[in-house]
């Protein structure tokens, strides 16, 4: 099997963290390409919380949070992933799981490495780890992460 690309979707928790020593690894072994993804959640299309939000404000919430994660991914980018060949970053808005899928399917992705949640003596997948193992077309490797990162 040939390993080209390689994804790891991160939300900047500790956890997420956890694939980061895996993805260097193999990016290391197989001198792979990485996507780093982040993903916003459209807040645009929840219910509103204490009153409605004109849609100048949503677009200034969403552009603050765009600005954000590009510093945060170009910070972990530069700080772990130096010795990749090439790493490119991706921010998409809306559903984690399903812009996971997305991106794996839009940039020929051969592998998708995520952490799981942590938490002893429970289950150790979220939502999005759950989805995107059920759903991929390519292999999704899952890292075990001790609780508290």
């Amino acid at each position: 099997m040939k390993i080209k690309r390689i994804l790891w979707p991160t939300d900047f928790s500790k956890n997420a963290q956890c694939a980061l020593p895996y993805v260097q690894s193999l990016t290391e072994k197989y001198q792979t390409e990485v996507h780093v993804l982040y993903v916003i959640e459209d807040i645009a299309h929840h219910e509103s919380w204490y009153g409605e939000f004109q849609k100048n404000h949503v677009d200034k919430l969403m552009q603050w949070a765009k600005e954000s994660a590009t510093k945060r991914l170009s910070q972990i980018c530069e700080k772990y992933l130096k010795g990749c060949p090439l790493y490119i970053q991706h921010i998409a808005i809306g559903d984690p799981a399903k812009e996971i899928l997305e991106l794996a399917d839009k940039e020929n992705i051969d592998m998708i490495v995520m952490a799981t949640r942590g938490i002893k003596g429970h289950f150790k997948f979220g939502g999005v780890i759950e989805k995107v193992v059920k759903n991929a077309s390519i292999p999704v490797v899952t890292i075990p992460c001790e609780p508290g990162g």
